[in-house]
């Protein structure tokens, strides 16, 4: 048993820094951008993760004394100034003959991080417990890739450091509001799909938590989320819907969220990219400030970049994988993420709105638990009315500034599973949809479009195939569930088998061990690992022990370093 009374989590929260959230950009002003502008590093996330080797005001203090002098060199200069903070080293792999299930398991303690090890005047954002990041270049805590972490650390019987993980994020609600989309103060503006309600599920589960608990802050990021709504219900004039911060209301009167972030400005961890894209923008007319705005949301999505978010999306055929060419980088000017009602991120707060109900009828509070149990049922009504397509037999995302349905069929569709949402009906009709049209060699497609943004074809991601799998698996589709399983697992197993690694992404091309690859695309190197790879692999592994990829050994060379 390794649950903490909230008397105990409160304690080593209160011993935790107060939180300080200025962001780099806000520190360093003109610094900033002149070392993201002359790229110092070939990482743009690279100086905002590196700690101030002396107070920051005295650095800027710095800069703006000799930044006009001729000889003055800015590489040098942030080099006396700065400490990088390497990340764990991304060759990291198992030794030759190693199970894939012992190396996932040598992994938690590479990956696992503790509070006391933060640099001071850095962007990292304290937290209580200790934590396990994803690995390479993401060295912090990320929201939904924990999640989908803290299954493998079950299936690892690591149910201590699960719990730690419930507990930080809880600490976070109760510090900041929300959960930041990772624990950088130049995350604070946003959030990522909203798990926390699966989390207190899961240690539920394992008898290592109560969800009573955890109600206050279930509730809190529910009224995040919700902030703006009341703005809008007073405000019904528009025939194609109107929204305020992450809440839509639909021309009927229906409110359902949609991805935001409280700025408009380049994201610091990607600055060059996004001012690179924003230009790009204004020279098709756009305003700039409204570019940055989609681009941070997207992030909050986690679905980080994919035609999803375009507004001129990949039509796809009913029937065939992709009409047309592939979408090229100048696409993402095109952004329009906020203008878009997604599936995934709805499903996700009827499933928070049902666990509040749920637990608040548990703590004896009748009128919370009537509140939010019509709460999840009034969202479900407008998911179905707005988002499900009953002749493609599938759910969509929702333009409401366009007022019409998305094209492009997208893996998200399957949250409603994940979460509860569909009806057996509708869950019959997304087996067969998913069946011929998103069901790949080597698991569950992200999209039926095809582009050179990593979140659609030909890339396949760990979360959504347990998301899949286990929503099918939920209605009884078991055959479909097992398939997606076993061919995720054939995929992360023949990659292991041949480089000793997990990869954040995968390429869906091939079946067994066959040559399957890591995916591509994206603003940066695919990267090692990798967190929740790791723990949606550990997870089917424990589930399936009869798969092939359990006797998988790492046929790589010797480490050069452990």
């Amino acid at each position: 048993m390794h649950r903490r009374s909230s008397e105990e989590r409160a304690e080593r929260a209160a011993a935790a820094p107060a939180p300080d959230t200025l962001t780099p950009a806000d520190r360093y002003a003109e610094l900033f951008a002149a070392v993201q502008g002359a790229r110092v590093f070939a990482d743009s996330k690279t100086f905002v993760d590196c700690a101030p080797r002396i107070d920051p005001a005295a650095i800027l203090a710095a800069y703006r004394a000799q930044r006009d002098r001729a000889d003055f060199d800015l590489p040098a200069f942030v080099d006396a100034h700065f400490e990088v903070l390497q990340p764990t080293p991304s060759d990291y792999v198992s030794v030759p003959g190693q199970p894939i299930a012992d190396h996932i398991d040598d992994l938690w303690r590479v990956l696992t991080r503790e509070p006391l090890d933060h640099p001071p005047r850095g962007s990292l954002l304290q937290v209580p417990h200790a934590y396990v990041v994803p690995g390479g270049r993401f060295g912090e805590l990320y929201y939904w890739d924990s999640y989908f972490t803290m299954l493998g650390l079950s299936a690892s019987g690591k149910a201590g450091l699960l719990h730690d993980m419930v507990g930080n994020f809880a600490h976070l609600i109760d510090t900041y509001g929300h959960v930041p989309n990772g624990t950088r103060t130049y995350y604070l503006t946003r959030s990522q799909p909203p798990l926390f309600a699966f989390m207190v599920e899961l240690a539920e589960q394992l008898d290592d938590a109560d969800g009573i608990d955890f109600l206050r802050q279930l509730k809190r990021e529910h009224a995040w989320w919700m902030s703006g709504s009341d703005a809008l219900e007073s405000d019904r004039t528009s025939e194609t819907g109107a929204a305020n911060r992450r809440v839509v209301r639909l021309p009927d009167g229906a409110l359902l969220n949609r991805y935001w972030d409280e700025r408009d400005t380049p994201r610091e961890e990607a600055w060059l990219e996004d001012v690179t894209t924003a230009k790009a923008a204004e020279a098709q007319g756009r305003d700039a400030s409204e570019v940055c705005r989609h681009l941070r949301a997207a992030a909050e999505s986690g679905w980080d970049f994919s035609s999803r978010w375009l507004t001129e999306p990949l039509q796809c055929d009913a029937d065939a994988a992709v009409k047309g060419g592939a979408a090229d980088a100048a696409s993402l000017a095109g952004i329009c993420t906020t203008d878009i009602v997604p599936v995934d991120l709805n499903a996700l707060l009827y499933k928070l709105e049902s666990v509040i109900a749920t637990v608040s009828a548990r703590a004896g509070d009748a009128v919370g638990a009537s509140d939010f149990a019509n709460r999840a049922s009034v969202r479900k009504a407008a998911v179905v009315k707005w988002l499900w397509d009953d002749a493609q037999g599938a759910f969509f995302d929702h333009d409401w500034r366009l007022g019409r349905r998305r094209s492009c069929l997208t893996a998200a569709g399957i949250a409603t599973l994940f979460a509860g949402l569909a009806d057996p009906a509708q869950v019959e009709a997304m087996a067969a949809t998913v069946s011929r049209r998103l069901l790949a060699p080597g698991g569950l497609s992200t999209t039926a479009c095809t582009s050179d943004q990593q979140w659609d074809q030909p890339n396949g991601w760990a979360a959504l195939q347990w998301m899949a799998i286990q929503g099918f698996a939920h209605y009884g589709e078991e055959a479909l569930a097992r398939t997606i399983a076993h061919r995720w697992l054939a995929t992360v197993a023949a990659v292991y088998e041949r480089e000793g690694k997990l990869v954040e992404k995968y390429t869906l091309r091939q079946q067994e061990h066959d040559a399957s690859a890591g995916g591509g695309g994206g603003e940066y190197p695919l990267q090692d690992g990798f967190g929740w790879t790791n723990g949606v692999t550990r997870a089917l592994l424990a589930a399936h022990p009869a798969h092939t990829a359990n006797d998988c050994v790492s046929n790589a060379p010797m480490p050069t370093h452990r």
